[in-house]
């Protein structure tokens, strides 16, 4: 197979434009091209009167070697084709169905693999089916009233169901397992367009759909998916995993147990400490959301000519500063909407969130700073949890219950917003004016200020006036690392920590990743369902 890089083209190209200059690169003529397929694209931006695809595709034609020895060009390669391949089955005899705790991206994605190989997992979830999950937290927008067990942390999909649905990931890794999500994801209702593009995304209005439809998928191949089932306890015996207790009550067997519980499960964290599974705090990262208008975002990023062409515009901004904290934007939501995520009573937290046309007409992105274990010592594993909690409770003080939002040149100044300015707000949930300074300690807002300073350099109107904060975004990341070994257990023998609240992950795909990699280490030491 020919592989051709930075294949570049105008915006408004044809898709026989796109073949005619790859044949025009390999000094063939297109009829010779049996089939092109393009694996990334990508914008190049750098030049804003002229912004340009670039692309990198895949050719199948006759004489492959001849053509790339013809063609002397260093974007022009041969590449062998890669395919993934889940493990051949394990030796060990399974007695009853691997059990796995949670339905977010890696305990679908763990289900999902599980059951393609025949294994018949049972997947345990808290929180409800995803179209009743939508009507909770609807109505919870609207009204405020809670529902602890279904809401926008809890139910099927997690967390990343109420969110952009971005695909975006740093971890690469051997075996193909990211193509493999994005694969899955397209088999089940995604836009084919996520398998190329450089920054795929989902958004929550079609994710919805597409976890719905796995969960149909792994019951047709004889897995079973329980609502409303929270695994309240573990039976362990002799150092191994014995059995769960479903809602303080039910006891299911269960020799493999996988802990695919997200972020936000703070009692079972609590569960898992007292039955003394090892786990540590980790860093993690808390700030505030901010609103933009996209159409500023847009034009900073790809300007006036072409704002218009391309969609809602992304940004990724970063800053170390001089207190030595890191700072930086995470889970950009362009053309969506803040959202209240709060998943206590009493408590408060703010997330971000796209439908698949990104339309709305603010760009929002968390401000977050990084936290380690140094700011909250002397509570072991569980003292991160207990941080973040602290953040939420004045918050939700702060707003009278409702996200409490500020104009940035307030926040500045550390004074009540009163009014909005030229921004209006795009908020999912009930929201009032407040001062965000009295819910970051000044040791996170001071770095937040320093960096917001230096991303008005990089993206001009950024630290506008009028620009809108939200709070408080401390969700980001597990505040806990579950500990487990190069087979991926926990010292419990058959119990697998996994994705991003075992502290694995750091969002839909890299959840995803893990979930597939967490099956592949069951199915290579286990026999499947007989």
């Amino acid at each position: 197979m020919i592989r051709i890089s930075q294949l570049k083209l105008p915006v408004d190209h044809k898709q026989w434009d796109l073949k005619k200059k790859a044949a025009k690169l390999l000094r063939v003529s297109p009829e010779e091209i049996r089939k092109l397929n393009v694996v990334r694209r990508s914008v190049d931006a750098r030049k804003k009167e002229e912004i340009l695809f670039s692309y990198t595709v895949d050719i199948e034609a006759k004489k492959e070697s001849q053509i790339v020895k013809k063609a002397k060009s260093p974007q022009i390669t041969i590449v062998k084709e890669e395919v993934y391949e889940f493990p051949k089955s394990g030796k060990k005899v399974l007695s009853h169905p691997p059990v796995i705790v949670g339905s977010g991206p890696a305990g679908l994605f763990c289900g999902l693999m599980l059951a393609k190989a025949g294994y018949c997992p049972l997947i345990l979830e808290r929180g409800e089916d995803v179209e009743s999950r939508q009507k909770k937290v609807e109505a919870f927008w609207r009204t405020g009233i809670l529902d602890p067990w279904s809401n926008v942390q809890f139910g099927e999909g997690g967390a990343g169901t109420f969110s952009d649905g971005k695909l975006n990931t740093m971890i690469k890794g051997p075996g193909r397992r990211n193509q493999k999500v994005l694969e899955l994801f397209v088999e089940h209702g995604a836009d084919p367009e996520i398998l190329y593009v450089q920054k795929p995304h989902i958004g929550t209005d079609v994710l919805s759909q597409v976890v719905k439809n796995m969960r149909k998928q792994i019951e047709e191949l004889g897995g079973r998916v329980r609502f409303g089932a929270q695994v309240t306890d573990l039976m362990v015996k002799d150092g191994h995993i014995e059995g769960v207790v479903v809602n303080q009550k039910e006891t299911l067997p269960a020799a493999v147990a996988v802990l695919a519980i997200g972020h936000s499960a703070r009692d079972t964290f609590s569960m898992l400490y007292d039955k003394k599974v090892p786990m540590a705090s980790k860093a993690f990262a808390v700030g505030l959301r901010i609103q933009h208008p996209q159409k500023m975002i847009n034009e900073s990023q790809y300007g006036a000519k072409y704002s218009q062409k391309l969609g809602a515009a992304s940004y990724k901004v970063t800053w170390q500063s001089v207190m030595g904290r890191g700072v930086y934007s995470f889970c950009m939501c362009p053309g969506g909407y803040v959202v209240d995520a709060s998943s206590e009573t009493g408590r408060l937290a703010v997330n971000g969130m796209s439908n698949h046309d990104r339309g709305g007409e603010n760009a929002n992105s968390a401000l977050i700073v990084t936290v380690t274990p140094d700011d909250f010592p002397g509570q072991g594993p569980l003292s991160g949890v207990e941080f973040q909690r602290r953040l939420e409770e004045k918050a939700y003080e702060c707003g009278g219950g409702k996200i409490p939002v500020q104009l940035y040149g307030d926040f500045k100044e550390g004074k009540r917003t009163h009014g909005f300015g030229d921004v209006g707000p795009e908020i999912k949930g009930r929201y009032e004016f407040g001062n965000l300074r009295d819910v970051l300690p000044e040791a996170l807002s001071l770095p937040l200020m320093e960096g917001m300073e230096q991303f008005e350099g990089r993206i001009r109107g950024f630290a506008r006036y009028d620009s809108i904060l939200a709070g408080v975004e401390s969700r980001t990341s597990s505040p806990v690392r579950i500990h487990r070994d190069q087979g991926l257990e926990s010292e419990i023998k058959g119990l697998y920590p996994c994705g991003e609240g075992a502290g694995y992950a750091g969002g839909i795909t890299s959840a995803a990743m893990d979930g597939i990699r967490v099956a592949e280490a069951i199915a290579g030491t286990y026999g499947p369902i007989k």
